[in-house]
């Protein structure tokens, strides 16, 4: 009942429950087991409104019908028993079958715990229980509404108490990541903001907390009306108490090297491998050469290339003491390939480069990386490779290191200009074929039937892929023997063409492994059809089959099993789906579940909406969620900035795909939504190539008809041009979002719109016009009291007049806005107002108070990791000498 009401076998099969009245019939006497439910109470449950003549007819069938459902599943083995008694009906069980019974006894018995450890123990599994609201898909009346409220009211202390053991544990900042979550579906509920608030105080986060005060307190009075309640207000008090490190009067800390890190980003070791003696010692030979080999290993879809050199890289670990480098550069998927700047991040973080040391560009990146890697034996591993300009920017410095690339391609070019030599991949010998059949299911099986092992590996093409589907097929049918499924498969491959290989036959060969599943892998299996990027979790899984995620992550180790997805390694609950895999999968997905992409773009939106809290705890949210949108049943928890914008980067080839499918679904709501929540990454890589991705939110936007995102999304566009340089195209949409902002009625955005288009005219040192902007853009702010936007606004005019020569002017706006930034979230902004308040300082002639200011402005910007604004503050104070 804790999410869609529902009855489920022991091996997680779904009954057909049948239509809304059925299943709240269902849900009623499941709220009452044991106990007799009369028939008038049914039926008030039934028909919200007057219930028509033959209602009781009506109810009686759904009674038979259920009756006979639980009877032809064997109900009554397990204690359960739909009976009549005179005008009602008992549903017998027992209680403990029941999800909310169950969550309720675990909430009970956590209250009486010894610890606060066997607290969180028993509230996590009692929360894990929850697959979406209670109650869903049932008629919306009094005796279910009511319930079902009460289940989410103890949902809610639930997680409070959760969050409450984690603190008596010290574990503030496990506390605060499970707070956020609910805070943000749940803003106006003063309780879980006022626990956020002691939670990310007590964690260190105190700023994030008192941003979290002003962000609930606009909320409160925009939505309701009210000013904060007592709870808030005491946390607030309780927070200021805590008090916070002085950056400005703490001494400078000279911030340490990075030292470098043996970095192993291999996939998991390839299971079975087997033959290719003679690949593998011309690749040896390849790899081990002198400057810097390079090894080209080719060949066509699903021969094994990516097992090969993975396989190989294994074996000659101790050959590369400086670590492994890995990158899948899907160059012959349907997902995006990554860009060499995201590929290059991911090297440089594992190479143990901090975040804020990491350049904006891809050749800073790229010279950062190759002298990192010159004078280190490392084995850089490009996998999956399309063509030669993918890997050049990849290959590392010095001639001590190795790099393998597969690729479908033969990469004539990378031959050509940086003498890699290749190895190709054909198909597998038929003793290497068995000797692979003998890896996976057992050499007896295979020498028992010598002739069926060898027809097995003709019907597969020597394809090893083909070949693994086949054998975990067996290994599902431990009493079947390899001459009938070679029957099975000869039949199969006539009809599917599985002697052509590629697509259609390793598509063949997936059929018949897929149809050997268990009901809930392949439930899952076929909803993966539908994701929209080369990456999944658990969480993302779960909105697909629309089920918890713990019943996800069964689901999916199985599919591992089967050799259907790929465990990527960390995080645990990560997979990475096969090329040829996604394309059968996809075939499916339309018969199996249409709500599936909804669900999955409604879950990336919840997550994100969590993450950008997460990131930018003192901004409001970007937009609300859409009339029809669907909470999904767990999201992943964020416990700091760094970790919500490395999910950011990590899901951003998911998030375009999704953008992507719902723009093809005609889901314009989720499209625009889907971009804007991506703000925090844009802002913090704003050269990235986000321009075409805003141009389809925009459209999106449009064909919506919802002016505030047309007004968002021109304004955060023409930014991104303007960073790029193409004023021309800037100014179009910067100068016509503020009146779609003023037409929507949205102070903010309109503010923003102001501020964004006064920026793009300074450059053409319009600057009256700018002043003008910016001012009414402080104006807005204030009468919106948003203090960040505010904040912005005054930074912009003491700029302006920093520019045009009024350092008077411009030292009272940096103080103003210096005055409204108590918050570490806010540190960027407040690093760039000290320093014009030390520029102005330095322009009416107070040289030593500015040197002063601006030295703190260069600490606070270092200790933050904001390069930008400790360019600005060197900058400034070189002019002072």
């Amino acid at each position: 009942m804790l999410g869609s009401v529902a009855v489920a076998t022991e091996d997680g099969e779904l009954l057909p429950l049948g239509p809304v009245k059925r299943r709240s019939l269902l849900a009623m006497l499941l709220l009452h087991p044991n106990q007799p439910v009369t028939l008038d109470r049914l039926t008030e449950a039934l028909w919200d409104t007057e219930p028509p003549t033959h209602s009781r007819t009506v109810l009686q069938g759904h009674v038979s019908q259920l009756r006979a459902l639980l009877a032809a599943r064997g109900a009554r083995t397990y204690g359960i028993e739909l009976a009549t008694l005179e005008s009602a009906y008992v549903l017998r069980l027992p209680e403990t079958l029941v999800d909310a019974h169950r969550f309720e006894e675990l909430v009970q018995l956590a209250r009486g715990r010894r610890s606060p450890g066997d607290a969180v123990l028993l509230l996590r599994e009692a929360l894990a229980l929850w697959q979406g609201p209670a109650l869903t898909d049932t008629v919306a009346s009094p005796p279910l509404e009511a319930p079902a409220h009460a289940l989410e009211e103890l949902r809610l202390s639930a997680v409070e108490a959760l969050a409450a053991a984690y603190g008596e544990l010290g574990e503030h900042g496990k506390a605060a990541a499970v707070l956020r979550t609910e805070a943000v579906a749940h803003p106006l509920r003063e309780p879980l903001s006022a626990a956020l608030m002691l939670a990310l105080a007590r964690s260190g986060q105190r700023s994030d907390a008192l941003d979290w005060f002003q962000r609930t307190r606009r909320l409160l009075a925009d939505e309701l009306g009210v000013d904060p309640g007592p709870q808030l207000t005491d946390a607030y008090t309780t927070v200021l108490d805590i008090g916070a490190p002085d950056a400005v009067e703490s001494p400078a800390v000279p911030e340490p090297e990075p030292v470098a890190a043996v970095p192993d980003m291999l996939p998991r070791r390839p299971r079975g491998f087997a033959g290719r003696l003679a690949e593998l010692t011309a690749l040896t030979r390849v790899a081990t050469g002198p400057h810097s080999p390079i090894a080209l290993v080719t060949g066509g879809a699903g021969v094994g290339k990516t097992a090969l050199a993975v396989h190989w890289a294994y074996e000659h670990a101790a050959a590369f003491p400086d670590g492994r480098l890995f990158a899948d550069l899907c160059g012959y998927s349907d997902t995006p390939t990554p860009q060499t700047t995201v590929v290059l991040h991911e090297f440089l973080l594992a190479l143990g480069v901090p975040v804020r040391r990491i350049p904006d560009t891809e050749a800073g990146m790229g010279s950062l990386y190759r002298s990192l890697t010159a004078g280190r034996r490392i084995l850089v591993v490009l996998d999956n490779a399309r063509n030669s300009d993918q890997i050049r920017p990849l290959l590392p410095g010095g001639d001590d290191s190795a790099t393998l690339v597969t690729s479908r391609d033969r990469l004539g070019g990378l031959i050509a200009s940086d003498a890699a030599r290749p190895v190709r991949l054909g198909e597998l010998p038929a003793d290497d074929c068995a000797a692979l059949l003998g890896a996976v299911l057992g050499e007896d099986r295979v020498v028992a039937e010598p002739d069926a092992a060898r027809r097995l590996a003709a019907l597969c093409d020597g394809l090893p892929l083909a070949l693994r589907i086949t054998a975990a097929r067996l290994t599902t049918r431990p009493r079947a023997t390899l001459a009938a499924l070679a029957t099975e498969l000869a039949d199969e491959q006539r009809r599917l063409g599985l002697m052509n290989i590629e697509d259609t036959g390793v598509a063949a060969a997936l059929g018949l492994t897929v149809h050997q599943l268990p009901e809930h892998a392949r439930r899952m299996f076929h909803s993966l059809g539908l994701h929209t990027g080369p990456r999944l979790d658990r969480y993302a899984a779960a909105a697909l089959a629309d089920c918890t995620p713990d019943h996800a992550w069964s689901a999916l180790d199985r599919l591992a099993d089967a050799h259907l997805i790929v465990d990527s390694g960390l995080p645990s609950d990560a997979y990475t789906l096969h090329d040829l895999v996604r394309l059968y999968a996809r075939t499916l997905a339309p018969q199996a579940d249409p709500g599936a992409l909804t669900r999955l773009l409604d879950h990336y939106l919840h997550t994100g909406l969590i993450a950008t809290a997460t990131a930018e705890p003192s901004s409001q949210p970007c937009f609300t969620l859409p009339a029809t949108y669907r909470r999904p049943p767990a999201v992943r928890e964020f416990e700091n900035r760094q970790d919500a914008l490395s999910w950011f980067e990590a899901e951003r080839a998911t998030l375009l795909g999704a953008a992507t499918a719902a723009a093809a679904a005609q889901l314009h709501d989720r499209v625009w939504r889907l971009v804007l929540l991506q703000w925090p990454l844009i802002v913090w890589r704003v050269r990235d190539g986000w321009v075409p991705l805003l141009e389809q939110a925009l459209e999106s936007a449009e064909l919506d008809h919802d002016l505030d995102a047309q007004s968002r999304t021109r304004a955060l566009l023409g930014w991104v041009l303007h960073e790029e340089e193409r004023y021309e195209e800037a100014l179009e949409h910067l100068r016509a979002a503020p009146e779609l902002a003023h037409r929507a009625g949205d102070l903010t955005s309109e503010a923003i719109a102001r501020i964004n288009l006064a920026l793009a005219l300074a450059a053409y040192d319009e600057h009256e016009q700018a002043l003008e902007l910016v001012t009414h853009a402080l104006d807005l702010a204030r009468r919106g009291r948003d203090r960040s936007t505010e904040m912005l606004a005054h930074q912009h005019l003491a700029r302006h007049f920093l520019r045009t020569g009024a350092p008077q002017q411009a030292l009272e706006h940096a103080s103003l806005g210096l005055e409204l930034g108590p918050s570490l979230d806010a540190a960027p902004r407040r690093v760039l107002l000290r320093t014009a308040y030390g520029e102005a300082l330095a322009g009416l002639g107070r040289a030593e108070e500015a040197r002063r200011q601006l030295t703190e402005a260069l600490h606070e910007a270092k200790t933050h990791g904001f390069e930008e604004g400790a360019t600005a503050a060197e900058a400034a104070l070189a002019e002072l000498d």
